[in-house]
């Protein structure tokens, strides 16, 4: 069961703390990505505050639980802050991030035992891969658990996304439920100008997938979503949500823009962002 199950006016009071500790986390150390990473806070919340079934006490196999795993481990921030808030470690820990010696790294990694990873990303291509062994498991032990999994849109240009794609559908791996950040934005700029990903969702369908689209910013229509694609889950095919989001939600001068993946605000921009992201009772770290 899930340890949470906040309403959604609590889930929006959690999303604009996790945001400021995203922000506050990349503004410390001049470094990190948080543009995917504010987009992506309101899947991360939800899942972990409403949608999973999962335990408080984190262990590695996961058996009887759903299972999370970040193909596109940059955004590594908003994993970090979602999973202390929600108590897998003391939100005091936020305050290392990307410094040496920290639990905290750039990209998820396993080495150091933070509580809620269970394998090392930021690779980008191999999630589905890794999500896609997991449900196997899964099956195997008689677990009518789930595995979730997210990657980035303009991952998708990876050829190993489609190879995992088709194992998956041959498979009848109906357990996994994959989610595409679809903010139209990469390292260089639109994928429309980098790759031309096209027909996502003709794509996925044509493979053999179960496909469902989703507002990624806004609680009221993502929860539904969700819920819809954990309904559709044990029919026999592999579950896809397209998520639409907003590269920087939530802070004005970064929505948007590719331009805000991989760069941190300095101090004045930070202030600015922060005013914009009030909470009722702030809790910052």
């Amino acid at each position: 069961m899930n340890p949470h199950n906040k309403r959604i006016d609590e889930l929006k009071q959690v999303a604009a703390q996790v945001r400021r500790d995203i922000v506050r986390m990349v503004h410390a150390v001049n470094s990190g990505h948080p543009g995917g990473s504010l987009g992506c806070t309101d899947y991360f919340v939800s899942l972990y505050f409403r949608v999973m079934n999962y335990s408080p006490n984190f262990n590695m196999d996961g058996k009887g639980e759903d299972l999370f795993f970040l193909s596109n481990g940059h955004i590594s921030p908003v994993w970090y802050s979602t999973l202390a808030r929600a108590g897998f470690f003391e939100v005091k820990e936020l305050a290392t991030f990307r410094k040496l010696n920290s639990r905290l790294q750039g990209h998820p990694a396993t080495e150091e035992g933070l509580p809620g990873i269970r394998v090392a990303s930021g690779s980008l291509g191999q999630g589905l891969s890794v999500a896609l062994g997991a449900a196997e498991a899964k099956k195997l032990n008689n677990d009518n658990s789930l595995v979730y999994v997210l990657m980035g849109d303009g991952e998708l240009e990876e050829g190993q996304i489609w190879e995992a794609a088709m194992y998956a559908a041959h498979h009848k791996l109906d357990n996994v439920i994959a989610t595409v950040d679809r903010n139209h934005q990469q390292i260089d700029g639109s994928t429309d100008e980098i790759g031309g990903l096209g027909d996502l969702r003709a794509k996925f369908e044509a493979f053999g997938w179960h496909v469902l689209e989703a507002d990624g910013n806004n609680f009221e229509l993502l929860l539904p979503a969700l819920e819809d694609a954990k309904a559709a889950a044990g029919n026999g095919k592999p579950v896809m949500v397209l998520m639409h989001t907003e590269m920087g939600y939530g802070v004005d001068f970064m929505m948007g823009s590719h331009k805000w993946h991989g760069v941190a605000p300095n101090d004045e921009q930070l202030q600015i962002a922060l005013q914009q992201l009030a909470v009722n009772e702030a809790a910052d770290y």
